[in-house]
């Protein structure tokens, strides 16, 4: 059961990650990114090379939490993405649809007033 929620920050690792990669592997890729403000929770997703895992490290105040899913058919589809981008921005939405397996690459949200 994922205890996170839309008011945390997500972000997508865009290279591949090697999935033998423990807490302290994951939290050492994005070392630089999570220094910006520190008591502020955040989200990074990482797939791998065949994207049929994704592993989820959600940093707290007071420490990790680390979600995993491997897919048994299928890949994950990932978001549109700039190459020259190490991180880009998630939505919330955005993470679960990508973990739920539902299409984003062409997705369109509609305007509610």
């Amino acid at each position: 059961m994922l205890t996170l929620g839309s008011h945390h920050k997500y972000y997508y690792y865009v290279s591949t990650v090697d999935m033998r990669k423990g807490f302290n592997g994951l939290s050492g890729l994005v070392q630089e990114h999570y220094a910006d403000n520190p008591g502020e929770e955040k989200v990074y997703v990482f797939v791998n090379k065949t994207r049929d895992k994704i592993k989820i490290l959600h940093r707290t105040q007071k420490g990790f939490t680390l979600y995993y899913k491997r897919l048994e058919k299928g890949v994950f589809e990932l978001p549109n993405y700039d190459i020259e981008q190490s991180i880009i921005i998630l939505s919330y939405t955005e993470m679960i649809m990508m973990i739920d397996g539902i299409s984003i690459i062409n997705l369109k949200k509609n305007t509610r007033y």
